[in-house]
Formats: structure tokens, sequence, C-alpha cells
């Protein structure tokens, strides 16, 4: 595409080249992408309908793990089918206005779930260092209010984008290196000042998923403390493994995006495709393992699983 060099002209549609330098291996990249998808899709969706329909896990924990796998449907879904459209159709064009969308989708979404695994961290805090007022603490009307609270978070910080994208002219080039849309990188190609644009998303970025890590590293300093003071051994074990699930959920969550930023900042030599594949990694590997490591770990989800399926092969058997 020719590029331009005057304000007179903003392009309309921009050009997702999947994984550049990769193109003639695209069709082989589809297929860990394809399988990590219907994976996240079937595993996040069980465990919803497993959640919502069983009465015994109608607990705060499990509403909370409801809510993030939901937020991990809706991540997975606003990133891979577009990769796959790329990969297997060669549908790169995209236009301004579902590039911001879907760039709106990506952020908001996974800035609600550093909402929610902070307030699970809350959770295992309350239930540890607080276990005979857990149920009073954490009602179903706070739950409520809580997932309210991340939604307005979320979709609040992320909404003035819309608007610091809308007031830009993309008159430079408008082939993006990607297999999907995000707000600095969009913002680069276009002709006017983005110094408000760079800070905007930086303090976002400060001021909630670093700010939730800040007070979900606090929360585990707590609940540590609280836990080596049980005396009972047995005891002690119990309350570390609750927390297994959650730890292991976190470390998947923020571990490859700060790979990925150290890899940009530090990785100068590091190929692009690289680290396309590493923000990749970040939007499909937390919405695959996440119901994978919950239903391993939790054992009345892990009974509920076995009794679903177990279930449905039963009757399916008899039907022949």
């Amino acid at each position: 595409m020719t590029s331009l060099n005057h304000t007179g002209v903003s392009h309309t549609i921009f050009h997702l080249l999947g994984i550049p330098s990769l193109e003639d291996q695209h069709m082989w990249i589809s297929i860990p992408f394809f399988i990590a998808y219907v994976i996240a899709l079937l595993g996040n969706s069980l465990l919803i309908c497993i959640i919502l329909t069983t009465r015994s896990l109608h607990e705060p924990m499990y509403l909370f793990l409801c809510m993030l796998a939901g937020a991990d449907v809706v991540l997975s879904t606003c990133t891979v089918p577009q990769a796959l459209a790329i990969f297997w159709f060669h549908a790169r064009e995209i236009s301004l206005g579902r590039c911001i969308t879907q760039l709106f989708f990506i952020h908001s979404t996974f800035i609600s779930e550093s909402g929610i695994l902070l307030t699970m961290a809350f959770d295992r805090y309350i239930a540890i260092c607080y276990p005979l007022r857990y149920t009073t603490i954490l009602t179903r009307a706070l739950i409520g209010k809580i997932g309210v609270t991340i939604s307005l978070r979320s979709y609040g910080t992320i909404s003035p984008i819309i608007f610091l994208l809308k007031r830009l002219t993309f008159c430079q080039n408008n082939i993006i290196p990607h297999t999907y849309c995000e707000h600095i990188g969009l913002a680069k190609y276009a002709c006017n000042d983005i110094r408000v644009n760079i800070w905007y998303g930086f303090s976002i970025l400060m001021l909630t998923v670093v700010l939730d890590v800040v007070l979900i590293y606090v929360s585990y300093v707590l609940i540590l403390c609280a836990i080596f003071r049980i005396p009972s051994r047995d005891a002690r074990h119990k309350a570390l493994n609750t927390c297994g699930s959650h730890v292991c959920i976190i470390v998947l969550f923020y571990g490859p995006g700060i790979f990925t930023i150290l890899t940009q900042r530090f990785g100068r030599h590091i190929p692009p495709h690289t680290h396309i594949l590493l923000a990749n990694i970040c939007m499909l590997a937390p919405p695959m393992l996440n119901p994978i490591i919950y239903g391993i770990k939790t054992k009345q989800i892990q009974e509920q699983m076995v009794h679903v399926l177990f279930t449905k092969q039963k009757s399916l058997w008899f039907k022949k």
C-alpha cells in the first residue's frame, strides 16, 4: 500500500499481516490457535454451566471463577477468530471502526480479568484470615456490586481511548504487522501528536493492572503470614492448597505479559514475529488453561465435570 504523508487523507481501511515473515507457515500456526480456542470455549462454557446449575457451587469463590471464565471467552473471541480468518482465508482487511471496537474489548476485558483476579485474592484473604465471617462479609449483594464495579472500571477507563483515536488522522502506512488491533499499535500510524495517547495508556496500565498486581502481592503476604501462624500442619496444608489454583492462574495471566514487556524493552534484536507470537500467547494461554487448572485442582468442580460428562455419555449409550 502507498504511504500517504499529508494530513488531507486519513486511512479508514487497515491491513493486518498476521505474523510477518512467517506467512508461509500461517496454515501450520493456525492449528494450535484453533485447538486452543476450541478448548477455551468448551472448557470455560462448561465451567460456567456447572457453576450456575450446581447450587453447592454458589459460593463467592466459584462465582468469581464464573466471572473469570466469562471474561476468558470474550478475550479469546476478540482475537482468535480474526487471526484464523487471516491464516485461512487471507481476510486481512479491517475497517478503522472495527479495529477500534476490537481493541476496546481486548483492553477492557484484560483489565476486567485483572480486577477479577484481585477480587479472588481478596476472597482467599477473607476465607483464610476471617473464616467465621466469610459468608457475612462476602454476601450475594456485595458480589454483585463487585462485578458491576469491575465492569465500570474496565469500560470506563478504556472508553476515552475511542475518542483519543477518533481525533487522529491516519495518513501514514495502513499495514499493521499483527493479528489484531491494539491501542498504541494503531495510534503510531497517525500523523498527529500521540503523546496524549501514550501517557493515557501508560497511566491506565499503572492505575489498573500494575496496582492490581501490587494489591494481589500484599494480600498474599498477609495470607501467608496468617497460614504460618496456624498451629496444625494439616490445616496449613489445606489453606495453602485452597490458594494453589488461584496462584497458578495469576502466574499464567501476568507472566506472559511481563515477559512480553521485557522482550519489547530489552530484546531489540528479537525478530518482530517473536513479539507477535508472545502477544498472542498472552491472549490464548490463560483462557485455555484456566478451566483445566481449576478442573484438576478443585475437587468440587472436578466431581461436577465428571458427573456431567459421565451422565451425558451414559444417556447417549442408552439411546443407542
